[in-house]
């Protein structure tokens, strides 16, 4: 593979307590009845549209927009500082940089708050491009930040693998013509990942990468 695109959350890290703290603030003043930390934490990697619609069962778009609004006002709060990495991926990334690598991110979560979590653990400088929710006028499942990242790369789709947890990322990858390998570390199962096309499916990212090195 020339180039390797990450998804982030229960990809590359956790920032399962932050989300939950944001969805909750967001439910919270608009008079919405309070949900469970597992509730919420089974809505990650939808867009924010699809998780208050999800955990409310309104479907209106306005007010999916008021949650997005409020949710991202307390997450510029928490997030960040709630973030983690699992234990060995910073060391992932620098071996696939001295292999000459190009890597990326495309999630559900703005650009700038992945860099700035990055930052935090100085692994910023690791990415060659990172497309968020800021990017696209279509998040995932839709391929659109996939297509914009691998054109921003300068690579063709069959040098280019995407690595995600959740069937979201399988089905973005699929409609961007792009390979995939699933990672077991967020909510998605191995039994849903084998209903769509992927190069393998791993415990972790890190094992993901060691299965990789052996190819």
């Amino acid at each position: 593979m020339k180039a390797i695109l990450f998804d982030f959350d229960y990809t590359l890290g956790d920032t399962t307590n932050g989300i939950v703290l944001s969805a909750q603030y967001a439910l919270e003043q608009m008079g919405e009845e309070e949900r469970t930390y597992e509730e919420i934490k089974k809505t990650i990697g939808l867009s924010l549209s699809e998780t208050y619609k999800k955990l409310t069962g309104n479907m209106d778009e306005e007010r999916a927009g008021r949650f997005f609004d409020l949710f991202k006002e307390k997450a510029d709060e928490v997030m960040v500082d709630s973030a983690t990495l699992y234990p060995g991926v910073k060391e992932m990334l620098v071996s696939l940089r001295e292999q000459g690598c190009r890597i990326g991110i495309v999630t559900t979560k703005f650009a700038y708050r992945v860099q700035n979590i990055m930052k935090k653990f100085d692994a910023e400088d690791l990415f060659d491009v990172i497309i968020g929710v800021g990017d696209v006028t279509k998040v995932k499942p839709d391929p659109e930040g996939l297509l914009l990242a691998m054109e921003r790369l300068g690579v063709k789709k069959e040098d280019v693998l995407y690595v995600g947890d959740s069937f979201v990322d399988a089905k973005a990858a699929e409609a961007a013509g792009m390979k995939f390998a699933g990672v077991l570390t967020g909510t998605t199962t191995r039994e849903a990942f084998e209903q769509y096309p992927q190069e393998s499916i791993s415990e972790t990212v890190v094992d993901f990468y060691r299965i990789l090195l052996k190819e």
